[in-house]
């Protein structure tokens, strides 16, 4: 019972919370203020359903509020009311909506930071520095209704910062042993030099040749606050940015290897930036600046990930040279495509920087069409269409390969955008819509208007269900054959149950062959695919002791500077290419019929609503019966809920190959960290192979499987669970008023009228809403097209 109400209601509430005081409604200017960032079409789309949704919150309060005072002085209250009350609490306490966080990902020099800038219309914002490394860390910006520019930079706690410094010490130790040559190729590892600057930034000079208890003792330089959290406010954007730039922006070091600006900077894991009542970004959209390939630290490799997973917008950014010689990150593009198998990420674009930067009399050397071109305006706009048609085929190729064919990401319009922030600013080339940031800015609000219209109507249809069985528990309706209609409910639905759990097996058994045939490939491809990991190009010269960070971070090693490795995804990379198809189509949406698991839940969804309606109808229920359309309603939120669930567990079935791999060469990487003096790198690469090749051969990869499918299993078995407890308490809630629910429920009628009136409201909001925007499309097409740009051209 418990594991069902904190499923229907989305949140655990304990009976004490049946007194709770609901959250307080948002003063109307601050809601007016959240959509300044829309053209007046949207505003007034956005504003009906904000107060479609602001009243249906004022209803479930005073309802609420009823119910408690109903109930305030009895010592045993029932169940079925308690779920009630609590069903009511949930609802009222509801985020009016989930950010959507958007991630730009991409490599050093591409222009996150500069795009992010444009966007909010802040030209120097978050520090910006060429081709150098310059945002060192994860980066939200959101807007917010608050007055005043503020910034929260969040540090590593004490017991983190203990972990990294003990990996980092133990990265610089080992070189007592080593022949000059050996120690010169080990002081100019990649790993080693990171490691000493960071020890030396927080310590200072002279922290790498201290061991791991003598710098647990030491004085760190700069001040750490308590909290570990370090909050900044400014009234200007440019002030907060000067306060910020040290926190954000890639420490160097001066020529005496000192720190120039702030000495915590390896505690950084993650900056929130808020910016006040923004009228370019709405609220509830954070823009994510990503950067390079994680980070050594556990903890901050670990929010790398997460963070991308919770993106449901990814956009790779790179620049308009690397793109045009032919390259897109694959490396990010892999990670993209994984987090849509494994996150909520649901749409993935190209984003295309740096379009002004061309250099003519060498475009037009290369160009191989016959038509002249005058100017350097038309070589650029001419560039972007190429580019846009080119990549634009290429992206959607690579998608198919790893995505199912039906995925909504295959259907969108645009994959590839191509913008200049330089010519936004300068607009001496291309006009403001051509640089493409007002384009990108529409997408956002795009997302968060359809997002809203969503969850607004899922809000109402789910409270005007909630009183419609309020109202019904003191409305005498005359049901001759009700005990004969939840009997035959509840057999109907046990038998849609089993099926609903036949259904499920079938989805997941279509993994099975994939997966088998992956580990085969595994097995007869796991060695040369770990030699490319340990050989590098120059031999060992500067590997030594990045071959170690790996080790010390059980086969994971991730830095500013290289490319990202993991030898566990690498060597388990062969299964996830035979699955990834697959298990995408698993978690998609779509027709019901073939792999897809949502789509059998929804027919299961849809058979139950059918089934109450012709059972209540035969057996003497009205049409518009309170009871049997909360049932009805009730059924759409228990089983809407169910893909929340669905997808935080897909995340722990796509990376329980890596996990369960990880975990069989604990051991072997945990020794082979530990071994120091001559010739360790090749010692070292020994040991991690002679153990692969052990593990392998004891049937690593087919526990890797196994787990798999274990996974598999569990998530099976949670969703029938919670769909038979949730079903079964509503049946049992439902059906409780002639079995004496309690001795007497408020009146709540008024409320129920009123939720009535709000309810039809939606569909006429709906069709302002589209009256509104084809009257806006219709002005367009009217009005004359913008002239080409600006004045000088050439």
């Amino acid at each position: 019972m418990a594991e069902t109400e904190e499923f229907v209601s989305q949140e655990s509430h304990p009976d004490n919370d049946l007194f709770k005081e609901p959250m307080k409604k948002r003063r109307r200017s601050d809601r007016d203020l959240r959509f300044r960032a829309f053209p007046s079409v949207e505003q007034s789309a956005l504003k009906e359903y904000e107060k479609l949704e602001s009243r249906t919150r004022r209803v479930l309060s005073n309802t609420y509020q009823k119910l408690i005072q109903c109930v305030f002085l009895d010592d045993n209250i029932p169940s079925g009311v308690k779920y009630l009350v609590n069903r009511f609490l949930a609802l009222i306490e509801k985020p009016s909506l989930d950010p959507i966080y958007i991630g730009l990902l991409g490599s050093t020099g591409a222009g996150k930071s500069s795009l992010i800038n444009a966007i909010i219309q802040q030209a120097m914002f978050l520090p910006v520095s060429g081709e150098n490394i310059c945002t060192s860390c994860v980066v939200q910006v959101s807007s917010g209704c608050c007055d005043q520019y503020e910034a929260k930079i969040h540090l590593l706690s004490d017991q983190e910062w203990k972990e990294e410094l003990k990996n980092l010490t133990e990265l610089l130790h080992g070189m007592e042993d080593l022949g000059r040559e050996e120690e010169y190729a080990w002081n100019r590892d990649d790993a080693v030099e990171e490691a000493i600057w960071k020890l030396q930034m927080f310590y200072g000079k002279g922290a790498e040749n201290k061991n791991w208890e003598e710098l647990l003792r030491a004085k760190p330089k700069g001040k750490i606050p308590t909290s570990r959290i370090i909050s900044l406010k400014a009234e200007e954007a440019g002030e907060l940015s000067v306060k910020l730039d040290p926190y954000i922006q890639t420490q160097r070091r001066d020529c005496n290897g000192e720190s120039a600006k702030t000495h915590i900077w390896p505690l950084i894991k993650l900056v929130e930036v808020t910016l006040p009542k923004s009228a370019l970004i709405p609220e509830g959209v954070v823009l994510v600046d990503i950067p390079g390939t994680g980070d050594f630290n556990s903890k901050r490799d670990e929010m790398w990930k997460k963070t991308i997973d919770k993106c449901s917008v990814i956009w790779l950014i790179s620049d308009i040279e690397r793109v045009s010689a032919g390259t897109i990150q694959e490396d990010l593009l892999n990670e993209s495509i994984k987090a849509c198998q494994r996150g909520f990420c649901r749409d993935i674009a190209l984003v295309v920087t740096k379009t002004d930067k061309l250099h003519l009399p060498e475009y037009l050397r290369e160009r191989k069409e016959e038509n002249p071109i005058q100017s350097q305006r038309e070589a650029i706009l001419e560039r972007i269409e190429t580019v846009k048609l080119q990549r634009n085929g290429i992206l959607k190729d690579k998608l198919k390969r790893k995505l199912p064919a039906d995925s909504k990401i295959l259907e969108a319009v645009d994959l590839v955008y191509t913008v200049s922030t330089q010519e936004y600013w300068q607009q001496a080339l291309l006009t403001e819509e051509e640089t493409e940031i007002p384009k990108l800015r529409e997408y956002i609000r795009k997302r968060l208007l359809d997002k809203k219209r969503r969850v607004v109507t899922e809000y109402v249809t789910e409270a005007f269900g909630l009183l419609l069985l309020t109202d019904s528990f003191n409305t005498v309706e005359n049901l001759p054959n009700e005990y004969l209609y939840m009997s035959s409910l509840r057999r109907f639905v046990e038998d849609k149950i089993q099926l609903l759990e036949k259904a499920i097996d079938q989805c997941f058994a279509y993994i099975e062959q994939p997966l088998q045939e992956g580990v085969r490939n595994a097995r007869t491809s796991y060695r040369w695919i770990l030699r490319g990991c340990l050989v590098k190009s120059k031999g060992n010269q500067g590997f030594h002791q990045t071959l170690k960070a790996v080790c010390l971070r059980n086969g994971i090693y991730a830095s500013r500077t290289l490319a990202r490795i993991d030898l566990n995804e690498a060597i388990t990379q062969p299964i996830y290419d035979q699955i990834d198809p697959v298990f995408g189509g698993i978690f998609r949406a779509g027709n019901p019929s073939g792999s897809g698991l949502m789509p059998h839940i929804d027919a299961f969804k849809y058979l139950l609503q059918e089934k109450m309606m012709e059972i209540g109808i035969r057996n003497g229920w009205k049409c518009d019966g309170g009871k049997k359309s909360f049932l009805i309603q009730e059924v759409s939120a228990i089983l809407g809920g169910l893909e929340v669930y669905i997808l935080r567990r897909k995340r722990k079935i796509y990376q329980s190959l890596t996990t369960s791999v990880q975990n069989d060469l604990k051991s072997c990487y945990e020794e082979a960290a530990q071994i120091t003096g001559k010739k360790a790198c090749e010692r070292t690469k020994d040991a991690i192979r002679r153990e692969v090749d052990r593990q392998v051969a004891e049937g690593m990869f087919e526990r890797a499987q196994e787990r798999m499918q274990l996974q598999f299993q569990l998530l099976k078995n949670g969703i029938i669970e919670k769909v038979k407890g949730s079903i079964s308490t509503m049946l049992a809630l439902a059906s409780s008023q002639r079995d004496g629910l309690y001795k007497e429920l408020t009146d709540v009628k008024s409320e129920y009228k009123e939720m009535e009136k709000l309810h039809r409201s939606l569909r006429e909001v709906a069709e302002n809403a589209m009256l509104r925007r084809g009257m806006q499309d219709f002005l367009l097409r009217l009005s004359p097209s913008k002239a080409a740009p600006p004045q000088n051209q050439l």
